[in-house]
């Protein structure tokens, strides 16, 4: 079988604090049915270990950027997993990228640690695993790319972008710290404005870049979401592919959720059931269709979107819970919102993963209002789940839900409401179109179904995730 080293700075279910793990984690299950045998080398937080369970060291260096370090190798989930122990740099009380008071101090050396260790494993392989191709996830994991062209290792890599807004920036002053060569230092290197990035380290000596959707790669390559590197995306768009995110069907099905009352797209009495549990757990009372918003509260998402777009919609007969947690300001203000609408919109500041399931099985409809979304999983999980998207017309989102519109209305097609742009009228006028789609009950029930058959699971990514490392590796 043939060998990919995944190198990221997290996964399920050793560490997730975004959809980054759910992708690095679901993928080594997803290709070993194509014939790749993937392994996932993540940092080992405190607690990492602990997961891993029964562990061999299968490498070790004495001065790993500043202490001693080791790779250990063990399993979870049937998958095997290394994780880089360097208690120097991740064996730490906070998250892992910061304290709660800020980003580490050295989050740069840290994770080009981390890509050095996977460099140094793609070169020279542990025992007798080497890879064959080595797979690189966002800024965390790109200097390995990096570090394998500086040093002439003759093994392909793919360098996957799962959010261009985070680029590894950091002064120049680290150059020697981060190990890196100095006549690199270009345009054409890791110079960005001055500054290291180390995503652009990576983007510029991949073999392949993928993006977590068609859609998401093609706006990488204009400025306001290629965010000063679109010039890199554009110089090498005929290496850029985009394969959409998938779903764990087994976590993700409303069939035989343990945290709700099953229902399938055939038999719907649990949805109502579901419906009337979360409005009583939220303490609401909504005539009309009950939305639901589960997510970081940032611009990012569109949350400063909520306020002028709701009045009508509540007006309607519609209803609004919340469930997340982010700015400041953003809290305060759907705070407020539950306070302007008792009885209309709930708020729960935090996440709650049990939470979030009976919001997809109970809601009418998910709002996913954001500004640039690679993928996204929130619309997905809505189509699963019977919970119809309300989303913008941007990345994964635009690439996965089918906005009903006259001709995808008459050709039966229509799985959710795509709006554009994305600003507050959009929203407000989307919103309206809820409650109408929501008031012809034979329609509604009709694009319900729709979404809920739709596969959205692994399948068809990682065949083409496999079909590009075989393209790599072909003679």
């Amino acid at each position: 079988m043939k060998r990919v080293l995944s190198v990221a700075s997290e996964a399920v279910p050793l560490v997730k604090t975004g959809g980054l793990a759910d992708v690095v984690g679901a993928l080594p299950a997803a290709l070993s049915g194509q014939g790749w045998q993937m392994r996932v080398l993540i940092p080992a937080y405190r607690g990492v270990l602990d997961k891993l369970g029964k562990t061999k060291v299968v490498w070790s260096d004495d001065d790993l950027f500043g202490g001693p370090a080791r790779v250990v190798l063990g399993k979870v989930g049937g998958v095997e997993a290394m994780a880089l122990d360097a208690p120097h740099l991740f064996d730490r009380a906070g998250g892992p990228y910061s304290d709660g008071q800020g980003d580490y101090w050295d989050n740069a050396e840290r994770f080009a640690a981390l890509s050095w260790v996977a460099a140094r494993i793609a070169r020279d392989g542990v025992g007798d695993w080497r890879p064959d191709v080595l797979h690189a996830h966002d800024w965390q994991g790109a200097l390995a790319p990096g570090y394998m062209r500086y040093w002439g290792v003759g093994i392909p890599s793919v360098l996957t972008i799962h959010n261009m807004a985070f680029q590894g920036r950091v002064g120049a002053n680290k150059i020697s710290a981060l190990r890196l060569p100095p006549e690199q230092f270009t345009p054409d290197g890791y110079e960005y404005w001055g500054d290291i990035s180390t995503l652009k380290a990576g983007l510029t000596a991949t073999d392949a870049i993928t993006t977590v959707s068609p859609r998401y790669a093609e706006e990488l390559m204009r400025g306001e979401f290629g965010l000063g590197l679109e010039g890199v995306i554009q110089a090498r768009a005929a290496s850029v592919h985009g394969f959409l995110n998938g779903i764990d069907p087994e976590v993700w099905s409303p069939d035989a959720d343990p945290h709700i009352t099953p229902f399938t797209a055939a038999r719907m009495a649990g949805k109502a059931r579901n419906r009337a549990a979360l409005e009583a757990e939220f303490g609401l009372e909504v005539p009309g269709p009950l939305a639901i918003l589960v997510s970081r509260l940032t611009p990012q998402k569109g949350i400063d979107l909520l306020p002028g777009a709701l009045e009508d919609f509540i007006a309607g007969g519609g209803g609004l819970a919340i469930l997340g947690s982010g700015d400041a300001w953003a809290e305060d203000m759907v705070r407020g919102l539950a306070t302007r609408y008792p009885g209309r919109v709930g708020v729960r500041i935090g996440y709650d993963e049990a939470l979030s399931h009976r919001m997809f099985a109970g809601g009418d409809a998910v709002l996913v209002p954001s500004r640039f979304e690679p993928c996204g999983l929130t619309q997905l999980y809505g189509l699963r789940y019977g919970c119809v998207p309300v989303v913008a017309a941007v990345g994964g989102l635009a690439d996965t839900v089918i906005g009903a519109t006259p001709a995808t209305e008459a050709a039966g097609a229509a799985t959710g409401i795509v709006f554009h742009p994305v600003d507050e009228l959009a929203l407000r006028q989307s919103m309206r179109r809820l409650l109408s789609l929501y008031a012809d009950c034979k329609g509604w029930a009709a694009m319900v179904r729709r979404g809920m058959k739709a596969d959205w699971g692994w399948e068809a990514s990682a065949a083409r995730y496999a079909a590009l490392y075989d393209s790599l590796i072909a003679p």
